[in-house]
């Protein structure tokens, strides 16, 4: 992969998002860098669909210091999505993209979703997809606004969808449980 800009000060073990995919450095030179990638990744994500010299975007992991100027994403991709739809709106251009289920009870209008990587507001959301908005900005420097119809996304859900249904799901499976002060002295844990 060539990446100059981002492999500025990289080291061995550093994370590099590529289409939203977290990668760790395991060899880099000034222009390039080398990522192993697990059979579990290279499966559930696009990274299978890539060909050399195709375009990508790159990312290093924030560091706790910078602004946040989107959303918190991690690079663990939930699923891959289609573009069913691109429409120029304005200035911008909307995207619709057919998306599973697993990712879609995660996500709300005027939410967050990172598509490829990069941090969006979510638009609308229906039965099976959501729609995104393209600033030009934002079109112009990810692989985004290249994106036509029939193209596979990367998604990744809001981190804090997943951890609000975790805390809810935990609670009432603790409610459920035969757990209590009494059990735990009888069996000398108190």
């Amino acid at each position: 992969m060539k990446a100059q800009t981002v492999l500025e000060d990289v080291k061995l073990g550093d994370s590099i998002a590529v289409n939203g995919v977290c990668l760790t450095v395991v060899k880099y030179e000034s222009r390039q860098f080398w990522a192993d990638v697990m059979p579990e990744t290279y499966n559930k994500t696009t990274l299978k669909s890539l060909s050399a010299g195709d375009w990508v975007n790159l990312e290093r992991a924030l560091k706790l210091t910078d602004r946040l100027g989107g959303h918190l994403v991690q690079g663990h991709v939930d699923a891959v999505g289609s573009i069913v739809k691109r429409e120029p709106f304005d200035i911008a251009i909307i995207l619709r993209i057919k998306a599973p289920a697993e990712v879609l009870k995660y996500t709300v209008a005027k939410g967050s979703i990172a598509i490829d990587g990069v941090s969006l507001t979510v638009v609308e959301v229906g039965r099976d997809f959501l729609t995104v908005s393209l600033i030009p900005h934002t079109a112009h420097l990810t692989v985004l606004g290249s994106k036509q119809p029939g193209d596979e996304v990367n998604l990744e859900s809001d981190i804090i969808g997943r951890y609000v249904e975790r805390l809810l799901t935990g609670a009432q499976q603790t409610e459920k449980s035969s757990m209590s002060m009494d059990f735990l002295s009888q069996h000398g844990f108190l």
